[in-house]
């Protein structure tokens, strides 16, 4: 359990990282704090003073507290040797991968990382956040938190471009902020791998995407362009949207109704490859053939998809590329020099889930 100063520091700690306190702005008085906290003046003097030895306030001598510059020594890399990680997920997925190639790139550089997870919540995403900037790290690499969503923590995404730390984003990005990035090409991906749907004969697909993130919505979109490309109407294909935070029984319900009101769909396209193993498995378990009776594509290349019966069709995702080039990105904008964005084209894995179209397809 906290004692009491330690709560009344973290408080006016995360406040002044949060913005609510400027830079140089005056802090409240030693008896308005103990008013506010129901505390002793012993209680705030030491949280104060510890704030004061850590830089997060400075004191004028008759004048009261103010906030301190705490980051002004953030562009000195030599005083800071850890760098951040923030991902959506982190124990298992192709976040490893990306992590691993991250560190690979970092650790050479004498840095070491600290990793944070914020189960795509932005609750989580805001408390995260706050404690790397807490730690003064070096820099920071950021998968967005429900990226498809408006986002209550832009301020302290603000907070990181005009203090000038390094920062870096995958996955997806925010308008407005000046961040190189690293993105796949997720429309363009989604949009061939629905073609080649197409080229074995199936034309009635069900999609099946998560949409609180951006890369779902792009592959939404892909999906879409393959049939207005290819003049395929549009009919002929059904969605299935759901949240990162949706159970899967709720997904899979959803599925198996459109499943049976659409005998002719031949073919199902997963948000990722994560999703598209368990879809294999519950049709599996409802009696159905993957593919001689429905066809599946992912998307990620999971280490998973090439275990599996059937081996599953996909899209790569260039998981240890990426998290390398992050890693030696970070390096040079902590060291001022220029970085560019860069945009990675997966390609399709042809593998077993998908085979030319049976004769229920019309």
């Amino acid at each position: 359990m906290k004692v009491k100063y330690e709560t009344v520091k973290q408080t006016l700690r995360n406040e002044i990282i949060d913005g609510k306190y400027k830079i140089n702005e005056k802090l409240p008085t030693e008896s308005e704090l103990m008013k506010r906290f129901d505390v002793s003046r012993y209680t705030i003097r030491r949280a104060v003073g510890d704030l004061e030895n850590e830089h997060y306030i400075y004191r004028i001598q008759g004048g009261g507290m103010f906030v301190q510059d705490w980051q002004r020594d953030w562009s000195t890399p030599e005083k800071n040797k850890i760098i951040g990680v923030i991902s959506t997920h982190m124990a298992d997925y192709i976040f490893p991968s990306i992590i691993s190639g991250i560190d690979s790139v970092v650790t050479d550089q004498g840095y070491s990382l600290i990793v944070g997870n914020t189960l795509n919540n932005h609750d989580r995403e805001r408390q995260t956040l706050l404690n790397m900037l807490d730690l003064k790290i070096a820099g920071l690499i950021i998968e967005p938190t429900q990226s498809a969503l408006p986002n209550p923590n832009l301020d302290l995404y603000c907070q990181l471009q005009n203090y000038h730390i390094p920062t870096i984003l995958f996955h997806s990005t925010y308008p407005g902020f000046s961040f190189p990035t690293l993105l796949t090409k997720d429309l363009e991906a989604e949009k061939e791998l629905t073609k080649y749907l197409f080229k074995l004969g199936h034309s009635n697909i069900l999609g099946i995407f998560q949409i609180n993130d951006q890369q779902g919505v792009n592959r939404i979109s892909g999906m879409v362009q393959a049939y207005q490309e290819e003049n395929i109407p549009i009919t002929k294909s059904n969605i299935v949207m759901y949240q990162s935070n949706d159970a899967f029984t709720d997904i899979v319900n959803k599925a198996d109704t459109i499943l049976k009101a659409n005998p002719h769909i031949t073919a199902i396209a997963c948000y990722n490859d994560e999703l598209a193993t368990r879809i294999i498995s519950h049709l599996q378990s409802q009696g159905l053939q993957v593919p001689h009776d429905i066809s599946v594509v992912g998307f990620d290349n999971y280490e998973m998809a090439q275990l599996i019966t059937p081996k599953l069709t996909t899209v790569n995702h260039p998981k240890r590329q990426l998290g390398e080039d992050a890693g030696e990105m970070i390096i040079d904008m902590i060291n001022d020099k220029s970085v560019t964005s860069k945009f990675y084209t997966p390609q399709i894995i042809k593998r077993d889930s998908a085979i030319l179209v049976r004769s229920k397809e019309n």
